[in-house]
């Protein structure tokens, strides 16, 4: 399913810790749940400091009639991660059905997955589905420690050899370089992590001379490299300032303030929210996979659902016109 959202209620039927800071809660939803890929995400309704708001999270396998996700706790997060684990068995929740954005093809001669920390989700669910049908594949997954790695029991009894776990701690890094060398011709590769991970796998693929369409790849929109701080944004012909809080997006905060805006993915990933920059106190957090390195490294284009400054204060034209 695709491109189509349809709300459901539902209740919390499980709720359990998989890792140091991941949870797996699972949902019993009312009315049938369409067969969906991995890859799949759904929304949830959550409550933020008193206001509504929606989050976006993988869909797991799950038994019919359900759905499942795995969060991890951001404690400086928007909100959204706390209002998740604060869920408990029974408890009423508004949800979509899945729709899929990152597809798993069936085309390759063998498959390249790799995970950087909360980023496995996503990858967990390929991983089950390739080999079911006895695709050729290797799992590669990065976490800070062993504690950490969400579903890896699992993926070893269902990969053994096939899997190789990199704990960070230990000094651990995959070697991107080599594992897109060591592909055959007919590979393809799925990504999903922080977005540092993503745009050094990107150079290296390019570098490797392989295709860019084998390259597939989905981040997480709170991977940026510098803490969430406030900040303030000036727009121009509108005579508006807003104001811009650690835990809500600058595309959040524009609605927020009646600000007219676009908006599809919120995970930097159409470019439709995107704002101009043309003055700015202090760097900007790029967290998109939208714009290029050389657009980010201009500085003149923003993202405004994921990327954010890291402070201060900037001068920003949404395309309004009087």
């Amino acid at each position: 399913m695709r491109n189509r959202i349809e709300w459901r209620d539902a209740h919390v039927l499980e709720s359990w810790l998989i890792a140091d800071d991941v949870r797996h809660i699972v949902f019993d939803v009312n009315g049938p749940v369409p067969r969906f890929d991995p890859g799949s995400h759904i929304n949830v309704r959550v409550e933020i400091n008193g206001a509504a708001a929606v989050r976006t999270y993988t869909a797991l396998p799950a038994p019919p009639g359900r759905l499942a996700v795995a969060v991890k706790r951001h404690p400086h997060g928007r909100g959204g991660s706390r209002h998740m684990w604060g869920l408990v068995p029974g408890e009423a929740v508004r949800l979509t059905l899945p729709e899929n954005r990152f597809e798993l093809g069936w085309r390759a001669g063998h498959y390249l997955l790799i995970a950087g920390g909360i980023g496995i989700t996503p990858i967990f669910g390929m991983a089950q589905a390739l080999a079911a049908r006895g695709a050729s594949l290797r799992l590669v997954y990065a976490a800070r420690t062993p504690g950490r790695m969400a579903f890896a029991d699992d993926l070893r009894d269902l990969l053994g050899e096939r899997l190789v776990l990199c704990d960070s701690a230990a000094g651990d890094r995959i070697d991107l370089a080599a594992e897109f060398a060591a592909l055959p011709a007919d590979a393809e590769a799925y990504l999903c992590g922080p977005i540092g991970m993503l745009e050094d796998a990107k150079a290296a693929w390019t570098a490797a001379g392989r295709p860019a369409g084998r390259l597939r790849y989905e981040s997480f929109g709170d991977s940026g490299r510098f803490a969430e701080q406030p900040f303030t944004v000036d727009i121009l012909n509108r005579g508006l300032t807003v104001q811009v809080p650690a835990d809500r997006t600058l595309l959040e905060a524009l609605l927020g303030a009646g600000v007219e805006m676009i908006a599809d993915c919120r995970r930097g990933e159409c470019g439709l929210c995107a704002v101009t920059v043309l003055e700015a106190d202090a760097p900007i957090d790029h967290r998109d996979v939208f714009l290029s390195a050389g657009q980010k490294a201009e500085n003149r284009r923003m993202c405004a659902c994921v990327s954010r400054l890291t402070s201060g204060r900037a001068l920003i034209d949404t395309g309004y016109r009087p």
